[in-house]
């Protein structure tokens, strides 16, 4: 599975799979201890949740940490054009 985190703004992102978004990625908190949520954006059972999903919402302490748990997915600015 190859995953990709796309910028919305600053600490936000959207998370896809294979080119589909399937959660947010988003920041809490000041930047100097801030924390970072992972959100499936659809509620799966258990068993459909994509790897390594193993909850609807996982946290994580920076963006790398998340990046790292999801692949080390590659990092992306959104596409403005795509969404006009």
């Amino acid at each position: 599975m190859a995953y990709r985190l796309s910028r919305l703004a600053p600490g936000s992102y959207d998370v896809l799979l294979n080119g589909v978004i399937i959660a947010s990625l988003v920041r809490s908190g000041d930047t100097d201890n801030a924390t970072w949520t992972g959100e499936l954006l659809v509620d799966l059972r258990p068993a459909e949740r994509p790897a390594p999903f193993t909850e609807m919402e996982h946290t994580f302490g920076s963006l790398e940490e998340a990046r790292h748990w999801l692949g080390d997915a590659e990092i992306r600015d959104a596409d403005i054009q795509s969404k006009i």
